[in-house]
């Protein structure tokens, strides 16, 4: 069972949250502040930690399902996500330091910083969000195969060869509208037709 999906939700949001109290600390200078922001840090570090080891393994998962656009925005969002926790680590660790120093131009530093890494991590969670419902195609499948089901019991009740064909063509025709039709909801470009 993939626990990718239900970890991203804490590397989106935790990020925010650190960002919101990093701009109340750089405001009030309060020390109070300084250290919430400092474990707030630390908390986003671990989550996008955790979110990025759980996505390698779930990336080799749904690979083979993918379009080969869909494979590439993969290995796109894999390496930003690497990339991604290596700041976050290393943003949380100045602000560790600059916290347990009190120097407030390293404090600022890594709150801006985490500004950045934040905004990345929005764009990345877009990204991941393409690759579930627009490359993967998941409701095409679950569709496909009820259609498909249905037309099998419906032709095993059928004793003459040409209303099957008819039942498995119309079974066709449905599965093409609604792949068109979740194309358009899900913002899919139209495929192009082979030109004959």
């Amino acid at each position: 069972m993939m626990i990718h999906p239900a970890t991203v939700h804490f590397a989106m949001v935790l990020p925010v949250v650190a960002s919101v109290f990093g701009l109340i600390y750089l405001f009030t200078k309060s020390e109070i502040f300084a250290k919430i922001s400092s474990a707030s840090f630390i908390f986003a570090a671990l989550a996008m930690g955790v979110v990025w080891y759980t996505g390698s393994h779930a990336g080799p998962e749904v690979y083979k399902y993918l379009s080969k656009a869909g494979q590439a925005t993969l290995i796109e969002h894999k390496q930003l996500g690497l990339y991604l926790a290596i700041a976050m680590a290393i943003i949380t660790l100045i602000k560790v330091i600059g916290c347990r120093m009190k120097n407030f131009a390293l404090q600022a530093l890594s709150i801006f910083l985490l500004l950045g890494a934040t905004a990345t991590t929005l764009y990345q969670g877009k990204m991941g969000g393409q690759i579930a419902y627009n490359y993967g195609m998941p409701f095409k499948s679950y569709m496909t195969m009820d259609s498909l089901n249905e037309a099998n019991k419906a032709a095993d009740d059928e004793d003459d060869a040409d209303a099957q064909v008819e039942i498995y063509q119309d079974a066709i025709d449905d599965i093409s509208s609604l792949s068109d039709d979740v194309d358009v909801i899900l913002g899919n470009p139209k495929p192009k037709e082979d030109e004959e």
